[in-house]
């Protein structure tokens, strides 16, 4: 079970690093790499934001047990 809980932490961070950086690229605040077809695009930071949250539901479950 220890192990399902580290992968589920890990996973839950990347994904909040991944919805942050969708997110800030959807927003047009990071526009990186500049050839991206994310940047300026609100559908993005939507899917940033779902993801971030998903991300943040996934590392909230893996620390819950302790």
């Amino acid at each position: 079970m220890k192990v399902l809980r580290a992968i589920g932490l890990v996973l839950g961070i990347l994904l909040i690093a991944f919805g942050l950086l969708w997110t800030g690229q959807g927003l047009g605040l990071i526009m990186w790499p500049a050839s991206s077809f994310m940047l300026a695009d609100q559908q993005w930071a939507i899917n940033g934001v779902i993801t971030a949250l998903v991300g943040a539901g996934l590392v909230w479950l893996s620390r819950r047990g302790r």
